[in-house]
C-alpha cells in the first residue's frame, strides 16, 4: 500500500483517523501500532515476523544496556556518559553486529556471492532472499536508539538528574519503529525526537490543518509531478544507449533527477503531514537540494536524516575532522552511503562519485580559486558544476549495471558512434510534458524566500486588508490541488516509490 493510492486515501487513512480520535487517549498508541503493522503487512506479510523480532530484540538490548549503566559518573557537555562498563560495550557491539548482519543477509548476500563467483571463477548458486520493505530505514532507527541509550544512559547531569533515554514500555518502542507514516521510506527518526509525543501527543486544530496541507503538497509532488515525468523517463532509459542521441540522453537524465527528488521528497512531505495528524513532529528531510552550489551543500540539503545519521554514528566515531585522516573518514562514509542504498556496484560507484567531489571540495576549502570573478558568476558556476555532477551521479544510481550506466553517460557526451537514433527529443517532450517539466524545475526553487521584498510587502498589505480572504483562498487552492491529485491517482497505474526497495 502506498500513500498515493485510492485504498490508502479513501479507506485506510480515514478509518485509522476516525478510530484514533474516537478511542480514549490511553488506547490511541495501541491502535496506531495495530494500524502500522497492518499497513506493513499489506506490502510484506511474510516479513512481518522479522520486523516484530527486530523490535523485540532491540528493545531488550536497550534495557540490557540501561541496566548495566553506572549512575555515578558525570555527563559531558552533550549530556552523554563519560564511562561505560566493559559489559555495556559488549552488549552494544553484539546489538550493532546483529543489526548490520541482518542488513548484510537480506540486502547483500546476492552481491557477495556474485563477487565471490567472479573472483574465484566458481558457480555458487545465489539464494533467493526477499528483501523486507523498509529494512534499511527501521534497522537504522533501531541502531540509533541502541547507540543513544549507550551514550546517554546513567550520566549524571549538572542538576543531579540521571540522564535516561531507555524506554521500558514495549508498546512505545514498537510504535517508534513501526509508525506507518515513516516506516517504509523515512525520514529516519530518533527516539528522542518522538519520546514526548509517544507519552502525550499534542494535536491542535492548527497542527492538524498544517498536517493536511503538508500531505496534499507531498501528494501533488508524487502523484502529479514525479509519476508524470517518471513514465516518460522510464521509456528513455529503456532505449539502448547505442541508439540514443546526446539530447535524448540528457533529457532522460534530467527527468530522472527531477523524478527521484519529487518522488522521495513528496513521500517525506506526506510522512511529515501524516505525523502531524497524530501529534508527531518529524524533522525535515529535504531543503531544496537542487539550488546547492557545491556537492557538500547538496548533502546538507538532500536526505538530511540519512546524512545526519552517518555523521553522528559513523563519521564522528571514526574521528570526523579531529582525529585520523579526514579524507579517509569521508570516503568510508560515502562508501557506506552508496552501499546503504542497494546491493549493486552501481550504488557503490555512486557513493564514491559523491565522495570524490566531497574530497576535492574539502581540499580546496579556503582557496579562492575564482578570485576576481563577480560573486553572482561564482554562484552560477558553483550551481552549474553541482547540478551536472549530481545529474551524472543519478545515472549511476538509476542504472545499477555499471557498464550500462557508463554507456549511457558516454551517450550524454556523444562519445560513442550511433548506429541508429530511433527517437528525437520532440518524441518525448511534447507540450504536455514540457509543461510538467517546467513546473518541476520551478518547484525546485524556494521562491518564497527569494522574492523581492517589495513583492512581499504587497502580499502583507493584501493579507491585512482582509485576514480571512487569504486563508480561505489557501484552503480552496489546497482543495483543488487535492482533487487534481486524486484524479491523477485514479487515472494512472504508474505509481512507483523509488525508495521502497531500500
Amino acid at each position: 500500500m502506498v500513500f498515493s493510492s485510492v485504498i490508502f486515501l479513501c479507506f485506510f487513512l480515514p478509518a485509522v483517523l476516525a478510530v484514533y480520535f474516537v478511542l480514549p487517549k490511553k488506547a490511541r498508541n495501541f491502535w496506531l501500532l495495530v494500524a502500522s503493522l497492518a499497513f506493513y503487512a499489506c506490502g510484506g506479510p511474510k516479513h512481518l515476523i522479522y520486523l516484530i523480532a527486530s523490535i523485540v530484540i532491540n528493545f531488550l538490548f536497550g534495557i540490557a544496556i540501561a541496566n548495566l549503566s553506572d549512575k555515578t559518573h558525570p555527563a559531558d557537555e552533550r549530556g552523554q556518559s563519560t564511562y561505560h562498563k566493559p559489559a555495556q560495550k559488549a552488549v552494544l557491539a553484539i546489538a550493532v553486529i546483529l543489526n548490520i548482519g541482518s542488513l548484510i543477509y537480506f540486502k547483500y548476500t546476492g552481491m557477495i556471492v556474485d563477487a565471490f563467483n567472479s573472483l574465484s571463477h566458481k558457480d555458487v548458486s545465489i539464494p533467493e532472499i526477499i528483501l523486507p520493505l523498509g529494512i534499511s530505514f527501521y534497522t537504522f532507527q533501531c541502531m540509533s536508539y541502541i547507540i543513544d541509550v549507550y551514550r546517554t544512559e546513567g550520566a549524571v547531569l549538572p542538576d543531579g538528574r540521571i540522564n535516561s533515554l531507555c524506554t521500558r514500555d514495549p508498546l512505545k518502542f514498537a510504535l517508534f519503529v513501526t509508525m506507518f507514516p515513516q516506516l517504509l521510506q523515512g525520514p529516519i527518526i530518533r527516539y528522542s525526537d518522538v519520546r514526548d509525543a509517544l507519552d502525550t501527543p499534542v494535536i491542535t486544530l492548527d497542527s492538524f490543518s498544517k498536517g493536511v496541507e503538508r500531505f496534499i503538497i507531498g501528494l501533488a509532488k508524487k502523484a502529479v509531478i514525479a509519476n508524470t515525468i517518471g513514465e516518460v523517463c522510464d521509456r528513455i532509459f529503456a532505449i539502448d544507449p547505442a541508439n540514443m542521441s546526446a539530447s535524448v540522453a540528457w533529457l532522460g537524465a534530467v527527468m530522472y533527477t527531477l523524478q527521484i527528488y519529487f518522488d522521495f521528497s513528496g513521500y517525506t512531505d506526506m510522512a511529515i503531514g501524516l505525523g502531524k495528524l497524530f501529534g508527531f513532529t518529524f524533522r525535515e528531510n529535504f531543503n531544496y537540494p537542487y539550488i546547492s552550489r557545491s556537492v557538500t551543500e547538496f548533502w546538507r540539503r538532500w536526505h538530511i536524516s540519512l546524512s545526519n545519521w552517518f555523521r553522528d554514528y559513523l563519521y564522528i566515531p571514526l574521528g570526523g575532522n579531529r582525529r585520523g585522516n579526514v579524507y579517509v573518514n569521508l570516503l568510508i562514509v560515502f562508501l557506506a552511503t552508496g552501499l546503504w542504498h542497494g546491493a549493486a556496484f552501481g550504488f557503490l560507484v555512486w557513493g564514491l562519485w559523491h565522495g570524490l567531489f566531497m574530497l576535492i571540495e574539502r581540499s580546496l576549502k579556503g582557496r579562492n580559486i575564482l578570485r576576481g570573478i563577480p560573486s553572482y558568476v561564482r554562484s552560477f558556476l558553483g550551481w552549474l558544476y553541482t547540478i551536472v555532477a549530481v545529474t551524472l551521479g543519478w545515472v549511476l544510481f538509476r542504472i545499477e549495471d555499471l557498464p550500462k550506466a557508463l554507456s549511457y553517460i558516454s551517450a550524454m557526451f556523444a562519445q560513442q558512434a550511433k548506429s541508429f537514433n530511433a527517437y528525437s527529443v520532440r518524441f518525448f517532450l511534447d507540450a504536455r510534458m514540457a509543461f510538467f517539466l517546467l513546473v518541476a524545475i520551478l518547484a525546485c526553487v524556494p521562491w518564497a524566500s527569494i522574492l523581492p521584498q517589495k513583492a512581499g510587502s504587497y502580499i502583507a498589505m493584501f493579507a491585512q486588508s482582509d485576514r480571512r480572504l487569504p486563508r480561505v483562498s489557501r484552503h480552496v487552492i489546497l482543495l483543488v490541488l487535492f482533487v487534481i491529485c486524486f484524479v491523477f491517482t485514479v487515472n494512472t497505474t504508474y505509481s512507483p516509490f523509488i525508495y521502497f526497495r531500500f
